[in-house]
């Protein structure tokens, strides 16, 4: 995640958010911050710069923090929902990663656990790359292009898709997706996350 030596307001104010929900699901099981930072495999300096909201972790690091408490990305982003309908308005999604070249990769839904479902907007500029780390084993990802072309580095393939084309993948491998092209590109993406907070997934500090 690329970010100005300041935070604006509206980045400044979801990083205060995010370290609160952090330090609430940390200390409702009364972990530690050296036993959380272990078990997510992050610096104990950052997770104390995230917990303070000074600091704007990258997606790979929500990702391991989440799975460290067993609650799924989304529940870390957005407030506990008090109806089964929520409305995400354009422009209102958390823009959780920003490339050099402009690109945005913006969490515009999710549902909660145990079976987790996000669903991202993304753009990606002439040149942007984003590369992802393995998620928890199961995790299944849904693409689809809306306009350019995009590149989807998935282990040791490298899969090009123009507008209108789909893709579905395991989520549970390195993977990347980039923009070779000279014009942005647009696309969706969807991943499941089967069984968050079940002991598989949290087992962590007890296993």
């Amino acid at each position: 995640m690329h970010y100005g030596a300041h935070m604006d307001q509206n980045t400044a104010a979801m990083a205060s958010a995010i370290g609160d929900r952090v330090r609430r699901e940390r200390q409702s099981r009364r972990w530690t911050l050296d036993q959380l930072a272990e078990a997510a495999g992050v610096s104990r300096r950052m997770l104390v710069k995230v917990e303070h909201g000074a600091a704007n972790p990258s997606v790979g690091t929500l990702l391991r923090l989440s799975d460290a408490l067993g609650v799924g990305l989304p529940a870390l982003i957005e407030p506990a929902r008090a109806k089964p309908v929520e409305v995400t308005r354009s422009g209102d999604g958390a823009e959780l990663w920003s490339g050099e070249a402009g690109g945005r990769g913006v969490l515009v839904a999710g549902t909660e656990r145990p079976d987790v479902v996000e669903l991202w907007e993304w753009t990606l500029g002439p040149g942007d790359r984003h590369a992802s780390p393995p998620h928890t084993a199961g995790t299944k990802e849904l693409l689809q292009v809306h306009q350019g072309t995009i590149t989807v580095e998935i282990d040791d393939q490298l899969l090009t898709l123009g507008a209108g084309d789909a893709l579905a993948f395991p989520g549970d491998v390195a993977h990347a997706y980039a923009n070779p092209k000279k014009r942005g590109a647009k696309f969706s993406l969807a991943v499941f996350q089967p069984g968050v907070g079940s002991k598989s997934h949290s087992e962590g500090l007890d296993g």
